[in-house]
């Protein structure tokens, strides 16, 4: 299957075909199968976000902010690594540069 330009928000959990829709971050080519697995990372991301939450606000002095956090970094890296993966050339460049 051909690949497409999907524009992809990290901060709004979002792969959209259309770059007018809604503010986004980075660029890649997909097929839509990878822009879906792509957009399965965000929600689990959003998930693992909302986990750590209550850790975040009422933290327990016996649970190391690291062990809140971790699940929550797992996920964000692969969502960077899959972004890098089929980002454009401009993608990749942004992404080393602030790395």
């Amino acid at each position: 299957m051909d690949s497409m330009t999907y524009y992809v928000s990290v901060m709004g959990r979002s792969v959209i075909p259309d770059p007018h829709v809604t503010s986004y971050e980075w660029v890649i080519q997909a097929t839509p199968q990878e822009a879906e697995q792509l957009l399965g990372l965000l929600n689990l991301m959003q998930e693992k976000e909302e986990e750590a939450f209550p850790g975040m606000v009422f933290p327990w002095p016996d649970t190391p902010e690291d062990s809140v956090n971790r699940a929550y970094e797992a996920v964000l890296q692969q969502v960077y690594r899959e972004i890098y993966r089929l980002g454009t050339p401009e993608t990749r460049y942004q992404i080393e540069q602030s790395t």
